[in-house]
């Protein structure tokens, strides 16, 4: 105990001396030893680097997990260096509830096997971003993590080192100085106003002790400028390892890229084929609801695909429709103004339900036009000799 009591009272006298010295130094009033230029750019580079590092780091922390109380469990299990848990993610919770939704509704129903369909899907989307998220803390947050955790702390550690040994090297200069001026001032006034000899004995045993405390303090000087050079190539060798520091993280950070570039396309994948599964299912239960424009990458609106109709025209539709039906019509019979004619591009397979339609093929190019009186949401469509209704929702339209 009683070491510790003086211990602790070196340290804080050592505390207080430091709190001077600075003070002095920012008043002007001590003298600092100042680095040399390439060591306070080095300085200024790894400081730079840790604080963008920690940004970044914390960011990307976000980024993956935007849940705060995910993080601090995270965080947790990895002070306590136990196995996080496999966490659900959003996606696949979302999909697990579809699923038993349409257990509920019956799988048989369309809104059932619709949501059969889609869970199936969010299900998979959840896996990729399992995957996504593994990836990237592995490749990049690990590494960022090692260099604030550990290289980091042994560079800080390293600089307070060296700011110390400049405070001791200062302290050797001033003492030094001191002892010089005291000496010079000594021999500048000697005592001789006595003539004893005692007093004669007196002065040369001062001026003895006062050369003694110069030599004492040029060695102090020559030692603590030696360990503060020492020091400084040690804090500057570990400053210069930032380069490659730099060159580990963009390789981390290429890592972090690409698996973002492959999670982003296995998204864009599934949700294709999860839109084309979607038109298959209403292209089996009958022609195609409206409402299932909304989820076709390109729709085109009825005001953009009807054009201007003539008096004379609608009346011809009128007349036309009010003795059949335009859907039991065969196209050959259909011999109404054309409006509009353009190409356009099929974005999905499509198969025919009766003779007034054309069944399509995705990515084939097909003639379209619309007549007065037709359904908005459907087009005429021309291949070579054959023709027939084919739905807007499949179409891509050209210019």
């Amino acid at each position: 105990m009683d070491f510790n009591v003086k211990k602790l009272a070196s340290d804080a006298g050592v505390f207080f001396t430091r709190a001077v010295q600075f003070t002095e130094e920012k008043l002007g009033q001590a003298e600092k030893t100042e680095l040399d230029a390439h060591l306070e750019n080095l300085i200024a580079r790894a400081d730079c680097t840790k604080n963008w590092t920690e940004k970044i780091f914390r960011q990307t922390e976000v980024l993956l997990q935007p849940n705060p109380s995910a993080r601090i469990e995270e965080f947790l299990y990895e002070k306590l260096d136990k196995k996080l848990p496999s966490r659900t993610t959003n996606a696949e919770l979302l999909g697990q509830y579809m699923l038993d939704a349409a257990k509920d509704f019956g799988p048989g129903t369309p809104y059932g096997s619709t949501l059969i369909t889609v869970g199936e899907y969010q299900k998979t989307l959840g896996g990729a971003e399992r995957e996504f998220l593994q990836t990237s803390s592995v490749s990049f947050l690990t590494p960022l993590r090692n260099f604030l955790e550990g290289d980091w702390r042994t560079i800080s550690k390293e600089k307070r080192l060296l700011e110390n040994r400049r405070l001791d090297l200062d302290i050797c200069k001033a003492r030094l100085k001191k002892a010089k001026q005291a000496e010079a001032k000594a021999a500048a006034a000697p005592d001789f106003q006595e003539t004893r000899p005692r007093n004669y004995v007196l002065s040369a045993s001062a001026s003895a002790l006062l050369s003694e405390e110069v030599d004492k303090a040029e060695h102090e000087l020559r030692v603590a400028q030696t360990e503060f050079d020492r020091q400084a190539e040690v804090t500057r060798l570990l400053l210069e390892g930032i380069s490659s520091t730099h060159l580990n993280h963009l390789r981390c950070l290429h890592d972090f890229a690409e698996a973002q570039a492959t999670y982003y396309a296995q998204c864009h994948q599934y949700m294709q084929d999860l839109q084309k599964e979607l038109h298959r299912c209403a292209n089996a239960a009958g022609a195609p609801h409206p409402s299932t424009s909304a989820v076709c990458p390109n729709p085109v609106s009825s005001a953009f695909l009807s054009g201007p109709s003539s008096p004379g025209a609608a009346a011809s539709s009128s007349a036309s429709s009010a003795t059949q039906r335009p859907g039991t019509l065969a196209m050959e019979d259909l011999q109404l103004p054309v409006t509009g004619t353009r190409k356009a591009k099929v974005l999905y397979d499509y198969d025919a339900h009766d003779a007034s339609e054309l069944s399509l093929l995705a990515d084939e190019l097909i003639t379209v036009y619309t007549v007065p009186g037709m359904d908005p949401d459907w087009l005429i469509g021309e291949r070579g000799n054959q023709k027939g209704k084919v739905p807007v929702t499949y179409l891509e339209l050209l210019s």
